[in-house]
């Protein structure tokens, strides 16, 4: 869909294990590369909350076409 093959899901942590690539969802919602990922001074949680609140473009346009095809 997105026209690009997917990132990792994961990357390794501060830690040393692995956890959810910011990447990995950005490219799971459909974003364009670097949409959320490339802002400056960013960090990783504030990405994912970012994209955790976020909407998927391609389900809400589903969403508005079918509430325009109500003629309510």
């Amino acid at each position: 869909m997105t026209g690009r093959a997917a990132p990792p899901p994961t990357e390794i942590g501060l830690q040393g294990s692995p956890r959810v690539s910011a990447r990995w969802v950005e490219w799971l919602m459909g974003l364009p590369r670097g949409y959320v990922t490339d802002i400056p001074g960013l960090t990783r949680g504030q990405q994912l909350q970012i994209l955790g609140n976020g909407v998927v473009p391609q389900q809400a346009r589903a969403a508005f076409a079918a509430l325009l095809d109500l003629e309510v």
